[in-house]
């Protein structure tokens, strides 16, 4: 069995220890290898592992760990909203280094205080996620496979790559994605997660991510921090490399 806090871990791209590698750069460079085309593959591992475009995680988030960068990330952008200031809407440089720090451990958005277990909350978040980045609906069977593949190259485990693989298959259950939110902080947080997994830049993400708050009844201000917040943390992904077949064009 995985440990479902670790591939949280590795889907933001947080370091692996006692290294300066992630498992993001392990799948980019595997991917260099490959004979097709990178820029073809499905939106989860182009945005969850940063092997094609989009935008990453970088700064203090990837080395606090995953639950508690999210838990951090929602945090702020919560007090922001409750103190009434303007959302900061300046995305970070890409030679910058954001910080960030986790929650209070005794605050509702510590993972210590998730009521079902930091271990289960952590595997909601990795189905939020999951769910967002297939929301633009054109992962197809061919995709799937190359995004298979891909995971199989990015040494996560075959355990870890199963489940992801599972849930890219399975049909998009919002009910119980809302559902699996208990409290207050942890919609703030589901819809934080949703929100670090994809750059909303087709009406259909940013379709997803609205109705998500919508079923989470996060007031507009609060998701406009999230929003802000989150964008402050992520900065342009390093470009994959150029197709070896130039007739091939990827879709985004």
């Amino acid at each position: 069995m995985f440990d479902p806090k670790k591939l949280l871990d590795d889907l933001l791209g947080s370091k692996i220890p006692g290294t300066d590698s992630t498992v993001r750069d392990k799948a980019g460079q595997a991917t260099q290898l490959a004979k097709d085309n990178p820029l073809a593959a499905g939106a989860l591992v182009a945005v969850l592992l940063g092997t094609g475009a989009g935008r990453q995680v970088t700064g203090t988030a990837l080395k606090v760990g995953g639950l508690a960068a999210i838990g951090g990330l929602a945090y702020k952008a919560y007090q922001n909203y409750k103190a009434g200031n303007a959302p900061e809407q300046t995305a970070a440089a890409p030679d910058a280094e954001p910080q960030l720090l986790p929650p209070p451990s005794n605050d509702s958005f510590h993972p210590s205080q998730a009521p079902q277990g930091e271990t289960e909350f952590a595997l909601t978040l990795i189905r939020a996620m999951i769910a967002a980045a297939k929301a633009d609906g054109h992962i197809d069977e061919d995709e799937r496979k190359k995004i298979g593949d891909k995971l199989s190259l990015s040494g996560i485990g075959s355990d870890a790559e199963q489940f992801l693989m599972q849930e890219l298959n399975s049909p998009l259950d919002l009910d119980a994605i809302v559902a699996a939110a208990q409290t207050e902080a942890q919609k703030v947080e589901l819809y934080t997660a949703s929100r670090l997994a994809i750059d909303p830049d087709t009406r259909a993400e940013r379709g997803y991510l609205d109705l998500l708050a919508g079923r989470l009844q996060l007031p507009d201000a609060l998701v406009d921090h999230i929003e802000a917040t989150v964008s402050s943390v992520k900065v342009p992904a390093a470009p994959a490399a150029p197709s070896a077949n130039p007739s091939v064009n990827p879709r985004w």
